[in-house]
């Protein structure tokens, strides 16, 4: 993979955080999915791998303190897969 190519690489993971995360983050949260979805829209979109690190490192972190419940287990289990598979990227390490 050319070095540009690789620089971006990160976006081409899963679709999956994007998808299911916004609603599930909103239960948690008690905010509103649409909220949820343009956030993860912007941080997609702006290409910062940085900013959605944090994020799902946020979000990781609320759904880890959260009472037991699907939107929980929804969060936990998109952010521990799409680390898993950042882990095949160039340049990733554990």
């Amino acid at each position: 993979m050319a070095p540009f190519g690789a620089r971006y690489a990160w976006l081409s993971i899963t679709p999956e955080p994007e998808r299911e995360l916004p609603a599930a983050i909103a239960e948690l949260r008690g905010t509103s999915a649409d909220e949820e979805r343009l956030r993860m829209e912007a941080l997609v979109t702006r290409a910062s791998k940085r900013a959605l690190s944090a994020y799902l490192g946020e979000v990781s972190e609320l759904a880890r303190a959260a009472p037991p419940s699907e939107a929980r287990e929804i969060v936990l289990e998109v952010i521990e897969n799409h680390n898993n598979l950042k882990l095949g990227l160039p340049g990733e390490r554990t």
